[in-house]
């Protein structure tokens, strides 16, 4: 018999032992060294196993369960004490009875038994009896509920999601308390089976939407999804598509509110983010606190994000434009102050601008990686020096190192993360082809960037509504917004069931008492 010297080996060997013999499990009743020899045969982790066999006149009991996967004083304090206190005699029904533990269940299928011991349940078995008796004592590593990290905000409630998927079911359920709240469970992984929740609001939904999501999450056939992330690739419309189709959020704020939009909500178990579809281009650049800053402030702040999107894409491929084909596009005045500053320049503009702007990217991600303090440190020195350093040894211009500033600044201003790494990738396409065919080239990029994006959708639904197609009474709730008593209709473009949030006429009607 040859010796299994590496866990792999033993993993590969249980499994084809599990694959060939897994319909000749020994059933009940068993004795006690029959089913603990049936345990450290089936259980790859044998030697984490905590077995022990307890005694009352004639009656044998066996209490066995992994230790690091369950909660060692509940186990001692409620299960095995009330155990050893029972006065009456040890049998499946007695013990199910008097041990005070809820969702305690009895079960005859050994390789069952074994699947929710490897779940973190402990389980007491009688010997000679058909059944075991197993109760769920799982132990929870999970975060307490506590301020959002990735999504920085103001003004507005600022509590986030956790890991733990029963935490975030009771805040949305607080913070949605409706009966037609709708929380569909759908188990996610083959091997690894993660409860999923489809979260949505039956009276509000399309219904082509929640069936389209629900089809996608169930027939999705993988192994184990890690994160919300994760699941979020395997159902995107477009899987070649360099910009995010869906919007991940950890903000319970933004959950809810795309709830009472009309839209879906997905949660994850092990994941601190909340999955919401369908979303659109414009969605990417709305932040939860617009809804409390006064609608001027707040339509003021989402022009701006779109004039930064904006410069971010096309200052630094309009500056190699410029310097390499066109000039005619400087002033006169600010032309001899370029043509100054590049004079000891040795590369042409596009190998300057793509070295700036990868300095600018390595420097962002180096703070990003490093502990906070050191990062901010980083982030801030390494930009000034290098900078410096950059222009004092001939390697760049001044000029541009303003622009390229200007530009990362930009960025910044997106307030989803993942839609502002986007912006900043798909610069260098356009960087490439203003350097090669000029203002030609930009815009031959910028038109198959927008074709790209009327392709585009998610879950189904176009990726540019209400721009593509056109409708302009959603305008306000992308590109500017009115006052909270004009805005009585959600997101037309979505075709929701109820399409009204409130009585316009009544809302606006003056109702002065004197």
């Amino acid at each position: 018999m040859v010796k299994l010297t590496t866990y792999a080996e033993k993993m590969e060997a249980t499994m084809r032992r599990r694959s060939t013999k897994q319909k000749n499990h020994p059933t009940f009743p068993l004795k006690l060294s029959e089913l603990r020899q049936t345990l450290d045969s089936e259980l790859i982790n044998s030697q984490d196993l905590s077995f022990t066999v307890y005694k009352q006149a004639n009656k044998k009991v066996a209490v066995f369960y992994i230790p690091y996967l369950v909660d060692q004083q509940k186990v001692e304090q409620l299960a095995l004490q009330s155990l050893l206190d029972m006065q009456t005699e040890w049998t499946s029904d007695t013990i199910l009875s008097e041990i005070p533990l809820a969702l305690g269940k009895k079960d005859s299928d050994i390789s069952s038994i074994i699947k929710k011991v490897t779940e973190g349940r402990i389980c007491i078995y009688v010997e000679q009896e058909n059944e075991a008796i197993t109760y769920e004592l799982a132990k929870s590593e999970k975060r307490g509920i506590e301020k959002a990290e990735t999504e920085s905000i103001v003004i507005g409630p600022q509590i986030a999601l956790t890991e733990s998927l029963a935490s975030n079911l009771n805040v949305l359920n607080m913070r949605v308390n409706i009966p037609d709240l709708a929380m569909e469970r759908i188990d996610v992984g083959k091997r690894n089976p993660k409860e999923t929740r489809m979260i949505y609001i039956q009276s509000i939904a399309n219904e082509t939407d929640v069936n389209t999501m629900r089809q996608r999450l169930s027939e999705l056939e993988v192994d184990m999804i890690e994160d919300i992330h994760m699941l979020k690739q395997y159902i995107l419309d477009s899987s070649f598509s360099v910009f995010p189709q869906y919007v991940s959020s950890e903000l319970v704020d933004r959950s809810v509110y795309s709830l009472k939009e009309g839209k879906i909500v997905v949660l994850i178990e092990d994941s601190p983010l909340a999955l919401i579809a369908p979303s659109t281009f414009f969605s990417f650049f709305e932040s939860t606190e617009d809804r409390y800053f006064h609608w001027e402030l707040s339509t003021f702040i989402r022009i701006l994000r779109f004039i930064a999107a904006f410069v971010t894409i096309l200052l630094t491929p309009m500056y190699v434009v410029a310097t390499t084909f066109h000039f005619e596009l400087i002033p006169s005045q600010l032309l001899v102050t370029l043509g100054e500053s590049r004079a000891i320049v040795p590369f042409p503009p596009i190998i300057e601008v793509i070295l700036l702007e990868l300095i600018i990217e390595l420097l962002r991600e180096a703070g990003a990686r490093l502990p906070t303090k050191v990062g901010q440190t980083i982030g801030i020195v390494g930009g000034v020096v290098v900078g410096t350093a950059a222009v004092e040894a001939g390697i760049t211009s001044n000029i541009l190192i303003i622009l390229v500033t200007l530009s990362a600044l930009a960025s910044f201003s997106t307030p989803n993360y993942i839609m502002g790494n986007t912006i900043r990738l798909i610069r260098f396409p356009l960087i490439i082809l203003a350097a090669y065919y000029g203002i030609i080239g930009l815009m031959f990029g910028i038109c198959l960037l927008i074709i790209h994006l009327i392709r585009l959708q998610s879950l189904g639904r176009p990726y540019l509504a209400p721009l593509y197609p056109l409708r302009l009474a959603d305008f306000n709730k992308v590109f500017f917004r009115l006052p909270e008593q004009y805005q009585g209709k959600r997101f037309l473009s979505y075709r929701l069931k109820d399409r009204r949030l409130f009585n316009r006429r009544e809302a606006t009607k003056k109702k002065d008492t004197y």
